[in-house]
């Protein structure tokens, strides 16, 4: 029996107004990753007033989206895209590079994909 992981893990570290907002993204994500995960991201992004947000998001094991978990992580960018200063992507594949240039239309700060971690932390806190 072959068991594959799939989901979402959130981290959130808070400095004055400044919030760092760490996603790592496993599998073929669902719908219902999303429905537990997105309470979470508006509850903490929501207390703050004029949040200036920097995300670092591992995609490194992500598989892709199931269509309706894709419309949702599309309507979560709409909803808080403009909350967000700095998006570091990290990635190991091509496809990977392209999602966050398309994240990129979504959100009002800089987003940059890295294949290495540490120059992806370094960038953000420039």
């Amino acid at each position: 029996m072959i068991i594959k992981k799939h989901g979402m893990s959130i981290g959130l570290e808070r400095m004055g107004a400044e919030l760092f907002l760490s996603l790592t993204m496993v599998g073929k994500l669902s719908h219902e990753d999303y429905q537990m995960i997105t309470p979470m991201i508006n509850s903490a992004l929501e207390e703050i007033k004029d949040p200036h947000i920097k995300v670092f998001c591992n995609i490194t094991e992500l598989e892709g989206w199931e269509t309706r978990a894709a419309w949702d992580d599309f309507k979560l960018g709409l909803k808080h895209g403009n909350k967000f200063s700095k998006a570091a992507v990290v990635g190991n594949k091509k496809w990977q590079e392209y999602c966050g240039k398309v994240g990129s239309w979504f959100i009002s700060g800089e987003v940059k994909y890295f294949e290495d971690t540490q120059e992806a932390l370094m960038w953000l806190n420039e």
